[in-house]
């Protein structure tokens, strides 16, 4: 059975597009922060039919079936999953996937842009506070971010 496209897509930033990003966000002197989400794929859901028999782990549900709910990393579709998640997230907070490149998403605040250039869970963010957008992320939608701060290295860039 062959594997359809979609069901093995990762949302993955173009280097040409982080290089962008970073040069835009000097320019116009915005500062550039990077936050990994962590266990991302455990914050969609998964259309996938999988199930697990419970180990003695699982204490008194040993040997029970349990239906795995969350999209985790060993099913195939989990990136599309997380993929639609987060394109679900931002717009709810006024980012536009760009044109150039859907995977890095625009927010037009008047006298500049902020962006949001996503590699699977790593986010870049421009911004002139970051911070907003990352305190957002964390108390509205309860994404749990690692890492967040001022970048000077992003995915070996």
């Amino acid at each position: 059975m062959e594997t359809h496209i979609n069901s093995v897509y990762l949302s993955v930033v173009s280097l040409c597009g982080v290089r962008l990003l970073t040069f835009v966000a000097e320019l116009n002197d915005i500062e550039v922060w990077a936050a990994n989400i962590g266990n991302a794929h455990l914050e969609s859901c998964t259309q996938e039919k999988a199930h697990i028999i419970a180990g003695p782990e699982f204490g008194n549900q040993q040997g029970h079936t349990l239906v795995i709910r969350k999209a985790s990393h060993g099913l195939k579709s989990s990136g599309l999953r997380w993929h639609e998640r987060l394109s679900d997230v931002l717009p709810d907070v006024q980012f536009i996937s760009s044109k150039a490149e859907r995977n890095i998403w625009v927010r037009n605040c008047g006298d500049h842009c902020e962006h949001i250039a996503v590699c699977v869970d790593d986010l870049l963010i421009a911004s002139k506070d970051p911070s907003s957008i990352i305190k957002t992320l964390c108390d509205e939608h309860e994404f749990k971010l690692k890492g967040a701060g001022a970048v000077s290295v992003h995915l070996g860039c």
